[in-house]
């Protein structure tokens, strides 16, 4: 009985010891398994993931982009309604409307051979024609830079050559609104005078409390061109006011005409 006990003992440890190496085993491949399973989902995420981040990444740079053109737009607008309102407050305060770097109503900034003139001595019949033809030379110019003439592409990008020329709104050499060496046609306001009227720089920036606005494009910078207004009595005009983000002109613009 001894001896049969001890072998029947043997034979149950034998069957428990191989049924636990049965269950180690069991568990192993279930482990493998899940392992693999687990590098085939991360592996197929992450090809998804890289896959979402390159379709997506054209799409996040022209939200980015049409950020930015949305920016130059309603600084745009802000200073075409400042200007207003100083055209505005300066008929009622000087007798006659006139707008930032303007001396008078009838001075021009930015024509197209880069000077200021001037229509002040538009009184007779031949003088009125004259100062409107000198505005009409201006307005063109600005058309063409605005894409708005049939045969002309107009100044698509920051450093190609245009045909008038622009006043830069705060300084060329403003360091809150920089604008690059490459840019010909655009000059600081000609006539400015510290404290003087007609400084643009300095009416610009007061109209908005100090502020100085900067283009969000690497390459824009924010300009203005006035055609300016002429004639007396009923044989008046009015300037025109144009402003612009050079980064493209032909896409970042606008006027105010009283």
């Amino acid at each position: 009985m001894g001896n049969l006990e001890k072998t029947l003992g043997f034979k149950k440890k034998l069957k428990r010891r191989n049924k636990m190496k049965h269950t180690l085993k069991t568990i192993i491949r279930n482990v493998k398994s899940i392992k693999g399973n687990s590098l085939a989902e991360f592996a197929t995420t992450t090809a998804l993931m890289a896959t979402l981040a390159a379709t997506a990444a054209p799409k996040l740079s022209e939200m980015s982009e049409g950020a930015k053109g949305e920016k130059s737009r309603n600084e745009l607008d802000k200073l075409v309604k400042q200007a207003g309102q100083f055209y505005q407050d300066t008929a009622d305060e000087e007798g006659r409307g006139r707008f930032p770097g303007q001396e008078r109503f009838s001075t021009g900034l930015g024509s197209p051979d880069g000077t200021n003139y001037h229509n002040d001595d538009a009184k007779t019949a031949a003088e009125l024609t004259a100062a409107k033809t000198r505005s009409g030379n201006h307005t063109t110019a600005i058309h063409k830079d605005l894409g708005l003439v049939s045969g002309d592409e107009g100044w698509k990008q920051y450093k190609d050559a245009h045909d008038a020329t622009w006043v830069s709104v705060f300084g060329t050499t403003n360091a809150d609104a920089t604008l690059s060496s490459e840019v010909s046609g655009v000059i600081n306001d000609p006539t400015a005078t510290a404290g003087a009227k007609g400084n643009g720089p300095e009416e610009w920036k007061a109209l908005l409390g100090g502020e100085t606005l900067s283009s969000k494009f690497q390459d824009g910078h924010y300009v203005y061109s006035i055609v300016a207004g002429g004639g007396s009595g009923n044989d008046v005009y009015p300037p025109v006011l144009y402003v612009a983000d050079i980064e493209n002109v032909t896409q970042f613009n606008n006027l105010l005409e009283p």
